[in-house]
C-alpha cells in the first residue's frame, strides 16, 4: 500500500496539487512515513530518514533542534534498534541539530558521519554567530534564533567518498560542491533509494543565496548528473517530496543540472564577451522549459541570484563598472543626488511614483537614496517602508521578500516607534497600513500621503 505522503508526492508531479497545498504538518503528526523498503521518511522544514538493516538503524540527517524531541519519539515509534549511524549531508542547522533525544539515550552514541568540510563550516559559524543571526532574522524573521557557537561534531569524516554498511544496507556516500561546500549524497544500492540532502530540494537551486557564502552552481550540476547515473528507484530530498520511480528520478535530476548549465554557460559567455555584471543579470534567464517545472520554481533562491553567484565564482567581486571599484560612501552619494534633484523629498517623492507606476526596482533605489541622504527625517522613512513593503508583496522567493520586508520594516520601526522584528512579523503576515493612490503626481512631496495612526491596517 502506497503511504500517504507518496501519494501526495505523485499529486505534486503530476500537477494536480502544489506543493503548498501538501498538508505536510498533518503527515508528519502521523509520525514516520515508510518510502521504500526499511526506509522511512519524517517530513520536516529539512527531511529526517531513518534506513534500517541487519545491523541496526541509520539516520540520514537530523533536523533540528526544536522538533528534535517530536522526530525522536516519531523515529521509536517505528523502531527501537540503536542508532549506529547519523550521517550529516552538510553542515545547515536544520539537518544536524536535531541528534540530542538519541545520545541520551543509554548505550553508544551514534557515529557521526560527515565530509570534512562540514568542521570548517562549523569553525566559521561560530566566528560569525552574529552575523548568522542577524541573517537569518531577516531571511525568515526567526526573532528569538540565537546563532549557536557549538555544534555536534562528526567522529568519522572523509575527503571523496566513503561506504559504511549495516549489515544488508550499504551506504555509499560521496562528497559534492553544490549549495555548500560540505555536500554528502549518499545511495542504497540494495534498495534503490537515493539520498541527495539539499542538492535536490523541490524548488530552483539555493545557488545564488545573496546573504551566505559562496555556491557552486557548475560543481552542483555535475553531481546532479552523476546521481541520475545511478538510475535509482526512488529520490529522497533534503526539503519536499519524494520522488518515486526512475524515470521520473532521472528527469528531474538531469533538468536541474541542465538549468544550473544554461544558467552558468550564459554567464560565461557574455563574460567571456566584455559585459558588466550589470548587463548580464538582467539578460541571463532559465530556459523557459525547464523553469515551468513543479521542482524547479523560484520559492527560495531566484535565478538573477545565481548569476550573480557565477559572477562571483568567477569573476570576483567587481562589477565591471569602474565608478564601483571606490565609490564614495553611500551616504555621500545619496546626499549629492538629492541636491540635484532638490532635495532628498523629492527623491522620495519620485520613488513613490515609480512604485505606483509598476518600477519597483526604481522605486525602491530611489527611496534608499532619500532616506540615505537625510536619515532623520521620518516622512522619508514612511515613503522607504511602503515601497518594500509593496516590493516585498510581489516577490515570490522567500530571500528577496526577506530582505525587502526587513527593510521595510527598519524604516517602520523609525515612524511608529515599535520594535523591529515586531513590526517585520507584522509585514510578513501582510499588514499593510498604507497603500498608495494610482499615479500620484511625478512632483509631489512625500507628505502628500498621510501617515497611519499607529496600529492601523488598511489591506491592499
Amino acid at each position: 500500500m502506497t503511504s500517504p505522503i507518496l501519494h501526495h508526492a505523485d499529486s505534486v508531479w503530476r500537477g494536480t496539487v502544489t506543493p503548498g497545498e501538501v498538508p505536510l504538518g498533518d503527515l508528519r503528526s502521523r509520525g514516520v512515513q515508510e518510502v521504500a523498503e526499511g526506509v522511512v521518511m519524517w517530513p520536516a522544514f529539512g527531511n529526517v530518514y531513518g534506513i534500517r538493516g541487519d545491523g541496526g538503524l541509520a539516520l540520514f540527517d537530523t533536523g533540528n533542534d526544536v522538533d528534535a524531541p517530536a522526530m525522536h519519539a516519531a523515529m521509536r515509534a517505528w523502531s527501537d534498534e540503536p542508532v549506529r549511524y547519523a550521517v550529516f549531508s552538510h553542515g545547515h542547522l536544520d539537518h544536524v541539530a536535531g541528534l540530542g533525544p538519541f545520545e541520551a539515550e543509554d548505550g553508544p552514541r551514534p557515529v557521526v558521519i560527515a565530509h570534512e568540510a562540514v568542521t570548517r563550516r562549523f569553525a566559521r559559524y561560530a566566528r560569525t554567530a552574529g552575523y548568522n543571526t542577524m541573517v537569518n532574522q531577516r531571511q525568515y524573521g526567526f526573532s528569538r534564533l540565537t546563532w549557536p557557537v557549538s555544534h555536534r561534531q562528526p567522529d568519522l569524516t572523509y575527503r571523496d567518498e566513503i561506504n559504511v554498511s549495516l549489515g544488508d544496507v550499504t551506504f555509499e556516500m560521496r562528497h559534492a560542491r553544490g549549495e555548500t561546500d560540505d555536500a554528502t549524497w549518499a545511495f542504497l544500492p540494495e534498495r534503490g533509494v537515493l539520498l541527495t540532502g539539499d542538492l535536490f530540494a523541490w524548488v530552483t537551486p539555493n545557488a545564488g543565496n545573496p546573504q551566505k557564502a559562496q555556491r557552486y552552481p557548475d560543481e552542483w550540476a555535475v553531481a546532479l548528473r552523476a546521481m541520475a547515473a545511478l538510475d535509482a528507484e526512488v529520490l529522497l530530498p533534503g526539503h519536499g517530496l519524494p520522488i518515486a520511480g526512475a524515470a521520473r528520478v532521472r528527469r528531474a535530476l538531469t533538468d536541474t543540472a541542465d538549468y544550473l548549465d544554461h544558467l552558468v554557460d550564459r554567464t560565461l559567455e557574455l563574460m567571456n564577451a566584455g559585459a558588466r555584471l550589470d548587463e548580464i543579470v538582467h539578460a541571463v534567464r532559465p530556459p523557459e522549459a525547464l523553469a515551468g517545472r513543479p521542482y524547479l520554481r523560484p520559492y527560495h533562491d531566484e535565478p538573477e541570484f545565481v548569476v550573480r553567484n557565477i559572477w562571483r565564482l568567477y569573476g570576483g567581486w567587481h562589477d565591471g563598472n569602474p565608478a564601483h571599484l571606490k565609490p564614495a560612501p553611500d551616504e555621500v552619494l545619496a546626499r549629492a543626488l538629492a541636491d540635484l534633484s532638490g532635495g532628498a523629498p523629492a527623491l522620495a517623492a519620485r520613488a513613490a511614483t515609480a512604485a505606483a507606476e509598476g518600477d519597483p526596482r526604481l522605486a525602491c533605489q530611489l527611496a534608499e537614496l532619500a532616506v540615505q541622504a537625510d536619515p532623520g527625517d521620518h516622512k522619508l522613512h514612511e515613503i522607504r517602508a511602503r515601497v518594500y513593503t509593496l516590493r516585498a508583496r510581489q516577490e515570490a522567493s522567500i530571500m528577496a521578500r526577506g530582505v525587502y520586508t526587513w527593510a521595510a520594516a527598519e524604516s517602520r520601526s523609525v515612524t511608529s516607534g515599535e520594535d523591529l522584528l515586531d513590526v517585520y512579523q507584522e509585514i510578513a503576515g501582510g499588514r499593510v497600513w498604507w497603500v498608495p493612490p494610482a499615479g500620484p503626481a511625478p512632483d509631489a512631496a512625500p507628505d502628500a500621503y498621510p501617515d497611519a495612526a499607529p496600529g492601523q491596517s488598511r489591506d491592499a
